[in-house]
């Protein structure tokens, strides 16, 4: 009991590290613990429990060691991140255990690794309750020297080389051969290799666009939708006169702007916008700016048009988590599509209950994204939440973006983890699409990330500014960006494959075809 207990505080510990700022590599050997006990334990259906108790342990400790910072938004929001979390490794896991123990190893070495993935690939594509934080290549957002070929595979090829190192390194220690170790040797330092070569010999382009990005730093809950309208206004237009007058693209944070826009009028019918565009206008007449707003669009219809409309005095409309561009080639709109689990993407009655930030009730969305071009340069503007999917950042590359940017408001977790990891999330998905990010928080970090995940400028915590860099401009396309996250999807039939096989394995054995 006592020694179970060690492993399963052991496996906690090595699982979260690369979440809490230190190193990821520990999640190579993270797992060898929780294998040890699977071990450990028989075939009985009340060992399949004690391994259930023991496995739900580790996951929920996990979670609660990586998540907590959801917390000071709303304490039902870590409660259900970690249930949703904690049943897809326990579907994988759990499985895995069954099949070790009614079927050779191999079998079951296929099957963990395989669930595994395929589990992370339904978590992070399920609506509504995805949240694929804990997303065992995500670990690796601190050490983009180690995963420089997540150009081709993306996160979910580093989930597969963590499962796999957890085997052969579990393997070593059970049966100390100098074959065994080898192997294990192998699968952990071959990747390191690669990707270190890749690293050192990366050769970004050679055209540069001069890029703001802006940190208002404006508080959440005291400040942001309290009647500061004009306050906020002022801020920005303060900052933005800090900005170079060459700069072809500033950024401004997610929902900066202080009033609702209405997609039904232009945009220079609404006074603030029509005021950032004459100012831009005339101090920055090369300059594209994106800045992050609420919008509002009305349906003329006597019935419900989109699943996400809500309905008020008799109309229809939906509510929107915006990017505006002004004074680009045209008026550019781009809907947030991927959406918050809690206040962006629940029922409205779940509103008195989960409140992660924000604007308030289901939002509406859409899986176009839109690329913002003026002068023949053209930006991606990801909003948020779309920096923790790496299919979805992929599409602005897709649709022809050279450079990305990212629009965020962070303020709702304080000075919390939570914050710190998403900007490193920004630096996976840089390497995975290999476009340079500029990335815009209200209250930080803002700064710029190469195409090889360096950071080259930021701005920390509670701080207040402007930053400027000559950011790389691209037009290569990577494996990740042509075919997405096809790991996961080759896990999904490798695991319906391996279970098939087990199933007639055991079919087999019962009529004794096999020992």
């Amino acid at each position: 009991m006592r020694q179970r207990l060690l492993c399963v505080l052991l496996s906690v510990g090595l699982l979260s590290f690369g979440w809490l700022g230190g190193n990821g590599l520990t999640l190579l050997v993270a797992l060898v613990p929780l294998l040890y006990i699977s071990a450990s334990l028989g075939s009985s259906s009340r060992d399949w429990w004690r391994m259930a108790g023991w496995a739900a342990l580790t996951f929920v400790g996990w979670n609660a060691a990586t998540v907590w910072w959801i917390w000071i938004a709303t304490p039902v929001g870590p409660l259900a991140a970690t249930f949703f979390s904690t049943m897809w490794n326990m579907l994988a896991f759990m499985l895995f255990h069954y099949v070790s123990k009614r079927a050779p190893k191999s079998v079951a070495y296929t099957v963990l690794v395989a669930a595994w993935v395929a589990a992370e690939y339904l978590y992070t594509y399920t609506e509504v309750i995805s949240f694929p934080w804990l997303t065992l290549g995500n670990g690796f957002s601190g050490d983009v020297w180690a995963v420089q070929w997540y150009e081709y595979t993306g996160v979910m090829g580093g989930s597969m080389w963590v499962m796999l190192s957890n085997i052969v390194v579990y393997e070593a220690l059970l049966q100390r051969s100098l074959a065994s170790r080898i192997r294990a040797l192998a699968v952990i330092i071959l990747p390191l290799v690669a990707s270190l070569c890749i690293y050192f010999t990366y050769s970004p382009n050679t055209e540069r666009a001069k890029v703001a990005v802006i940190q208002p730093n404006v508080d959440c809950y005291d400040e942001k939708f309290n009647n500061t309208s004009q306050k906020q206004f002022d801020n920005l237009v303060d900052l933005i006169s800090q900005t170079p007058s060459d700069a072809q693209i500033i950024v401004i944070p997610e929902t900066a702007l202080p009033s609702t826009y209405d997609e039904d009028e232009p945009i220079t019918a609404n006074e603030e916008l029509l005021r950032f565009s004459v100012l831009v206008g005339d101090s920055h007449p090369s300059a594209m700016m994106t800045i992050g707003a609420t919008s509002v669009k009305s349906y003329d219809t006597d019935y419900k048009p989109t699943p996400t409309a809500r309905e008020s005095w008799g109309m229809y409309y939906d509510v929107y988590n915006s990017a505006l561009a002004i004074g680009s080639d045209k008026d550019y709109l781009h809907h947030k599509m991927r959406l918050v689990i809690g206040v962006e993407a629940m029922p409205l009655f779940f509103n008195s209950f989960i409140d992660l930030g924000g604007i308030s009730g289901q939002l509406g969305r859409n899986d176009k994204a839109t690329v913002f071009e003026k002068n023949g340069l053209k930006a991606g503007p990801a909003i948020c939440y779309e920096g923790l999917y790496g299919e979805w950042f992929a599409r602005f590359v897709r649709e022809g973006a050279e450079v990305m940017l990212v629009m965020s408001n962070d303020g709702w977790w304080g000075n919390t983890p939570g914050h710190r990891r998403l900007f490193d999330f920004c630096r996976l998905r840089a390497i995975e699409t290999r476009r340079a990010v500029a990335r815009s928080a209200n209250t930080g970090i803002s700064g710029f990330i190469t195409s090889r995940g360096d950071v080259d400028q930021r701005l920390e915590w509670d701080e207040r500014g402007v930053l400027v860099q000559d950011v790389e401009r691209s037009t290569r396309s990577t494996m990740y960006v042509l075919y997405g996250d096809w790991v996961g999807r080759m896990a999904l039939l490798v695991t319906f494959l391996a279970v098939m096989y087990f199933t007639a394995y055991r079919i087999r054995r019962r009529n004794h075809l096999v020992d």
